[in-house]
C-alpha cells in the first residue's frame, strides 16, 4: 500500500521575522513530507523571499481560486491552501512559531498514518504569554472552551480548539465549508465532529508553544468571529456570515494555482 503524501502548509502575512525559522527545521523530516507550501496573504515585508530562501514553495493567496475574489482572512487562506497543495494529509502551521516545527509535524501526522479512521489531529500545548507558562490562549480559555462546553459539549475535552497547528486528511478538508476568518479552526472542529464523529479527532501533546502574542484589541475581533462560528453551528443559522464552499463541490483538481 502506498504511503500517503504529506503537505505542510503555512499561512503567512508579514512574518519575515519568523517564517525562515519555521520552515528550516522541516527539512530534517526528509522524505516524510512531500511539500512545504507558504500561502502568502498580501505581505508587505520580505515574507515570500525569506520563505523561498528557506526552501518553501510560495503561492500568493489571491492567485489561488482567484474567481472567488480577494482573500478575506485566515480561513480563506487555509481554504485556498487545500486547493494549492497536493498532499493526502495536510499539516497547518502558523508562521509566527518560535519552537521546533519538525517535532510538531511528526507528532501531528503519526495518528493519521497509524489509523485510517482518524480524520483530524489537534495539538495540545502550554500557551505562553510574555514568557510566562500557561498564561496564553486568552480567547481559547475565555471564549472558545466555555462556549463549546455549553453549546457543543461533545467537544468540551478539546484543549486547544483554536490552535493553528493541526493535521487533516485532504478528503475531509475538501468535504467541508471554511469560515473565511478566525472562526475557521473552531468551525472545522465542529464540522469534522458532526460529519465524521468525535472519535475521529485526536489530540497530541506538543509541549510549550511560543509565538507572537496579539493585543487585546486584535483578540476582541478574533473572539467575536470564534463565537459567531460556534453559534452558527448551534441553532443560530442566522449568524452564518461568509464561508467558502466545500472544495469537492467545485469540480476543480487540487494543486493548480489559479482557477
Amino acid at each position: 500500500m502506498t504511503a500517503p503524501t504529506i503537505s505542510v502548509c503555512i499561512p503567512a502575512r508579514d512574518e519575515a521575522a519568523t517564517i525562515g525559522a519555521v520552515i528550516s527545521p522541516l527539512h530534517e523530516l526528509g522524505d516524510l513530507i512531500d511539500e512545504i507550501l507558504v500561502v502568502d496573504h498580501g505581505s508587505t515585508d520580505d515574507t515570500a523571499a525569506v520563505a523561498s530562501r528557506a526552501g518553501a514553495r510560495i503561492v500568493a493567496a489571491d492567485r489561488v481560486l482567484s474567481s472567488f475574489g480577494p482573500t478575506l482572512g485566515k480561513g480563506d487562506v487555509l481554504w485556498r491552501s487545500v486547493h494549492a497543495s497536493h498532499g493526502d494529509i495536510i499539516v497547518w502551521l502558523d508562521g509566527d512559531l518560535e519552537v521546533g516545527t519538525a517535532d510538531y509535524v511528526r507528532a501531528l501526522i503519526a495518528p493519521l498514518l497509524a489509523d485510517n479512521n482518524i480524520s483530524m489531529v489537534r495539538a495540545t500545548y502550554d500557551r505562553t504569554l510574555a514568557g510566562k507558562s500557561s498564561a496564553g490562549g486568552r480567547v481559547t480559555e475565555l471564549t472558545a472552551r466555555p462556549a463549546l462546553k455549553l453549546l457543543q459539549p461533545q467537544l468540551a475535552h478539546i484543549r486547544q480548539p483554536l490552535g493553528g497547528e493541526y493535521a487533516i486528511r485532504r478528503t475531509v478538508a475538501s468535504s467541508l465549508p471554511f469560515e473565511v476568518d478566525y472562526g475557521v479552526e473552531i468551525g472545522l472542529l465542529i464540522d469534522v465532529a458532526h460529519a465524521y464523529g468525535v472519535n475521529s479527532i485526536r489530540q497530541v501533546e506538543l509541549g510549550p508553544r511560543v509565538h507572537r502574542n496579539r493585543t487585546l484589541a486584535e483578540l476582541h475581533v478574533q473572539a467575536g468571529e470564534v463565537l459567531r462560528a460556534i453559534l452558527a453551528r448551534s441553532g443560530h443559522a442566522e449568524l452564518v456570515s461568509n464561508v467558502r464552499p466545500a472544495l469537492n463541490t467545485l469540480g476543480i483538481a487540487p494543486g493548480s494555482t489559479v482557477a
